[in-house]
């Protein structure tokens, strides 16, 4: 973070997985607190409100949530919700293009991981040589042809990589490629065979919980740290909580158990912060409808404060 200014843009959408709740996240982590924790650090926040869908795509929205079933799907795709991630993710993109042209330190909070595929199109227009960190039990490498769900949230780092479908991909036309070898995934634990694929092909790194448990969180994220910022004018951090193990953060929609522990969590943040390397982050995945007592909202919230500087001493 090279300012004292995150400027916070929430984006409510649930539609990218498989089960309703995420688009409750952003108020969630405001109503726990997250602005008032986040002044405490002496960091001036600039909420940008939030990002909102056009009255028909959220009127479909709205009708999915309530029924808890219904998945519109393209007639020439098997892509969930196609239409309506398109436009989030088009309209997503120009207000952190925004944001990064202000100056400011763009603070995202999702949402479902879908929302990245705008996120990342709107901070690429302005950095040639992005490197990714992208904290998550999945690779979220599908494409439409390897996707066994057509849940697009599966997707997201695809797209941003430049595969899958063209309606996706077109987001990120305006915007700097990203360099794969500059990506590293860290917390996988599930991983589709056409993504296991994609790893091995095309050079991006991915610290497995295996990893983590050999290694230990602190090893792991001096060499992702070397990667990430090694010919590269930016470094954006995706968080999906779902990277943590489903008894420290019970509130995501896709919990995979084995997964990070509270201290590991905070430790690899931590580190960022100090690192000095991060220009941009999100935090997605988060579900108020699945949570236990508040306990991943708690949780998620004090992951961002420890990204953004606070320390235990």
């Amino acid at each position: 973070m090279t300012n004292n200014a995150v400027s916070l843009l929430s984006v409510p959408f649930g539609l990218g997985g498989a089960r309703q709740g995420a688009e409750l996240g952003p108020k969630a982590l405001i109503e726990a607190g997250i602005i008032r924790h986040l002044t405490k650090l002496n960091i001036q926040v600039i909420n940008e409100g939030e990002v909102v869908l056009p009255p028909i795509a959220a009127a479909s929205e709205l009708s999915a949530i309530d029924t808890g079933t219904k998945q519109f799907v393209s007639a020439s795709t098997n892509l969930k919700y196609l239409d309506e991630i398109i436009m989030l993710n088009t309209a997503t993109a120009e207000r952190v293009s925004n944001i990064v042209q202000q100056g400011h330190f763009p603070l995202i909070l999702g949402g479902d991981h879908s929302i990245s595929i705008g996120t990342i199109a709107g901070i690429r227009r302005h950095y040639r040589n992005l490197g990714v960190i992208w904290f998550d039990a999945h690779g979220d490498l599908n494409t439409e042809a390897t996707s066994p769900t057509g849940n697009i949230h599966g997707m997201s780092l695809a797209v941003n990589l430049g595969q899958g479908h063209p309606l996706l991909t077109q987001i990120q036309q305006s915007a700097y490629p990203i360099d794969p070898s500059k990506v590293v995934i860290i917390g996988a634990r599930s991983l589709d065979q056409g993504e296991r694929e994609y790893i091995r092909s095309f050079g991006v790194t991915c610290f497995t919980m295996h990893d983590i448990d050999r290694k230990g969180m602190m090893r792991v994220m001096e060499e992702a740290l070397a990667i990430v910022g090694n010919g590269t004018d930016g470094v954006h951090l995706s968080f999906d909580i779902d990277s943590l193990d489903p008894h420290e953060a019970p509130g995501t929609g896709t919990p995979v158990q084995g997964g990070v522990n509270y201290r590991e969590a905070h430790l690899a943040l931590e580190l960022m912060h100090e690192s000095g390397l991060i220009t941009s982050a999100e935090y997605v995945e988060v579900n108020p409808t699945l949570d236990h007592d508040k306990r991943t909202v708690r949780l998620a919230n004090g992951l961002i404060c420890s990204l953004l500087g606070q320390t235990i001493l």
